[in-house]
Parts: structure tokens; C-alpha cells; sequence
């Protein structure tokens, strides 16, 4: 019970009513031990297969929105207009694997950043996002 509180509170901050259809969205994107990584053609094919009443891609382009707005899920666009959102909203950095079209966590304890350029006057840096593309290698 105290789960289902918590999403129909996460909605409701989002400035969304908690339908049944959103709550079972809620479940499928934040009911994981692990960070999910998702397209939205993805997130449709799985809401398809786990529930027998479908929910309209409407439905679910606006409450993803809103959840990013909130800052739940985090946006991640590569090159080539494939956009991914992850539920795990903390700085951190990824492969791409072009050949699965996946995305994979990786560890930030790995990566270090030395001489990161100044920002433009009266800007500051925000976030650095890493995204490394990884393929198979045929080459002999």
C-alpha cells in the first residue's frame, strides 16, 4: 500500500491524475531493483504485453513528459533522433551498443574528466553527459 502512495504522489506532483492506466505505468518504469532505459516504442511494446487494456501512445508520451518536467526520468537523445529515457536521474554516463540498440549504465567510478573547457561568460556547467558507442568488431 505504501508503493501505490507513492505513485499516486509522484502523479499528483506532476500535475497528473492518478488513473489506474498512469498508475500501472508508474509500476512498469519505477516497480525495478535496476535503472530501466527505455524508447517510447519500447515502453508501448511492454505496457502492450503486461496488460490486457491498452493505454493510448498519448497517455504515455504525456506522462513520460511530465515525469521528466519533474525530473523522475532523465532524457537522453544520441545522434540519429533516437531518444532514450532512464529512471535513473543521477549524473552518470553510458554505452550505446549499436548493434542491440541498448543502453548500459557505466560505473562513474571509471571515467575522469580533466580540462573540461571554461563555460561562456555568465553561463555555468551544468552536467556533462558520456555516451560511448560501442559496435561488434569483424574487423581481422
Amino acid at each position: 500500500m505504501q508503493q501505490f502512495k507513492f505513485h499516486i504522489e509522484r502523479l499528483r506532483a506532476s500535475g497528473l491524475r492518478p488513473t489506474k492506466q498512469r498508475l500501472d505505468l508508474c509500476k512498469i518504469l519505477f516497480d525495478r531493483r535496476e535503472t530501466f532505459h527505455f524508447t517510447m516504442e519500447k515502453l508501448k511494446q511492454i505496457v502492450d504485453k503486461n496488460r490486457k487494456r491498452k493505454i493510448s501512445l498519448a497517455t504515455l508520451y504525456n506522462t513520460v513528459q511530465a515525469f521528466k518536467k519533474n525530473g523522475y526520468l532523465k532524457e537522453i537523445s544520441l545522434k540519429g533522433n533516437k531518444t532514450f529515457f532512464d529512471t535513473n536521474t543521477k549524473n552518470h554516463y553510458h554505452f550505446y551498443d549499436e548493434d542491440t540498440s541498448q543502453l548500459i549504465d557505466i560505473n562513474n567510478q571509471n571515467i575522469s574528466l580533466k580540462n573540461l573547457p571554461e563555460a561562456p561568460e555568465r553561463k555555468k556547467i551544468k552536467e556533462v553527459e558520456i555516451t560511448i558507442r560501442v559496435a561488434n568488431n569483424y574487423q581481422k
